[in-house]
């Protein structure tokens, strides 16, 4: 940004004032992030309250507003089709970024896990995180969100509900975020189940049923106890169970049944999972509940 044609914005940046530019920790400058348009920066320009700032802001007003042209080149911003479709533009809400950045929130969490960062930068993150996720719009109202919650729209207009269904990107995002709150990877060929992130409020409070479609199309009718949460990873049917250690137990169809005293399966059951046998009825995944979120 040409901060040096600028007496105003060299003079903001020395005072630490970022009601309209702000330095970063690498050097870089950027505008208040909270404007949409030229016509934020007028107005905020205009509400400078030092008389030093009004003077300035005065003779350079259409030098700023002409620095903030050329970094965001507005004019040029004409959507992929070349126009805009609706309500596409700034000062919408875009879901899909939303959700990109509940997703690189989460691998941050989890690095910091993986690198055995404090527990209290991890709680933070963590914190974050959710903080985010609640801004997405499967969590909120149909009257906030302005349609059914769990169609994905692209984007939320400040004075309109959700615009334009049919959005794919998010949907991408938002599974695999919640892949890593299930804390399910494949490891060495292993197939792990380490839930860093999962809250303790997300189990079943009392006994409820579910309906599972298998891998040779079957419907399956599954029983879940209180304290439990299922899901499936390659049709397989998986039942999450808080525990006072960690613990798995395979079930086969033929009736046999294996138990592993940890929370990784080896790899000839994964493969077996992974390629949709059909020889694995359902597993049970025994979580210690001291490592599961409040």
């Amino acid at each position: 940004m040409s901060v040096g044609e600028s007496q105003l914005l060299q003079k903001l940046v020395a005072d630490n004032n970022v009601q309209i530019i702000e330095k970063d920790i690498k050097g870089g400058f950027h505008f208040n992030g909270n404007f949409i348009n030229s016509g934020d920066l007028d107005a905020a320009l205009d509400n400078l309250n030092e008389i030093e700032y009004k003077t300035l802001a005065a003779t350079e007003k259409r030098l700023i507003l002409k620095i903030f042209e050329d970094v965001f080149n507005h004019k040029e911003f004409t959507g992929r089709s070349g126009t805009f479709y609706a309500f596409e533009g700034l000062g919408s809400i875009y879901w899909h970024m939303v959700s990109k950045l509940s997703l690189a929130v989460q691998e941050t969490c989890l690095r910091a896990i993986k690198e055995n960062a404090d527990i209290e930068t991890i709680d933070r993150l963590v914190k974050h995180y959710y903080d985010v996720n609640d801004g997405i719009g499967v969590h909120k109202s149909p009257q906030v969100y302005g349609a059914f919650p769990f169609t994905p729209y692209s984007h939320t207009p400040m004075h309109k509900g959700a615009q334009q269904p049919g959005m794919t990107g998010q949907v991408k995002e938002d599974i695999l975020t919640r892949i890593g709150e299930l804390g399910v990877k494949m490891k060495d060929g292993k197939l792990v189940f380490e839930p860093h992130l999962l809250s303790k409020s997300e189990f079943l409070q009392k006994e409820n049923k579910c309906n599972i479609f298998l891998a040779d199309g079957r419907l399956k009718n599954v029983l879940l106890e209180p304290n439990s949460l299922a899901f499936t990873v390659c049709q397989v049917p998986i039942i999450y169970k808080s525990a006072k250690s960690n613990k798995i137990e395979v079930y086969y169809i033929n009736g046999a049944q294996e138990s592993f005293s940890t929370s990784e399966l080896n790899e000839q059951i994964s493969s077996k999972i992974s390629q949709r046998t059909g020889e694995i009825d359902h597993i049970k995944v025994y979580l210690n509940e001291n490592n599961l979120r409040k």
